[in-house]
């Protein structure tokens, strides 16, 4: 994970709102263990400015087609905050693990992430159909 975190982009507003809901979560200087993929990925991305970020970037609010490479099925997925993640209807918090995977990933790249069952998950991000930043929107 730590080599993969490297190869991440964040925007800046991205990173203060996730750091600021990882805190919310934390107690006293731990994560919870299902948000420590999240707290490392925060740790070790590089952070741009929102009206910087390049528009192959999985960002908060975009939504990506993604496949999985051992079935060949794609699904579009909706990086969201917890609070109006709907995984059924595609809308995926980035608290969850494939959340986690997606965020900060460019157009090309494979999440990868392990289920709660411990079930290794793997998805490529085909393409990002709409990115808020790309679309003039800095503060979504």
């Amino acid at each position: 994970m730590e080599a993969m975190a490297l190869e991440r982009t964040l925007t800046e507003l991205d990173h203060v709102r996730l750091l600021n809901l990882l805190r919310r979560d934390a107690t006293g200087d731990r994560l919870p263990a299902q948000l420590q993929a999240v707290g490392d990925l925060l740790d070790a991305c590089a952070i741009v400015p929102s009206r910087q970020v390049a528009a192959d970037v999985v960002t908060m609010g975009s939504e990506v087609l993604v496949e999985d490479p051992q079935t060949g099925q794609r699904s579009t997925l909706t990086l969201c905050y917890p609070a109006d993640a709907e995984p059924a209807l595609g809308r995926v918090s980035v608290l969850s693990p494939v959340g986690a995977a997606l965020l900060g990933l460019r157009a090309g790249g494979t999440a990868e992430w392990s289920t709660p069952t411990g079930d290794l998950k793997a998805a490529v991000v085909l393409a990002i159909l709409f990115q808020p930043e790309a679309s003039g929107d800095y503060a979504a």
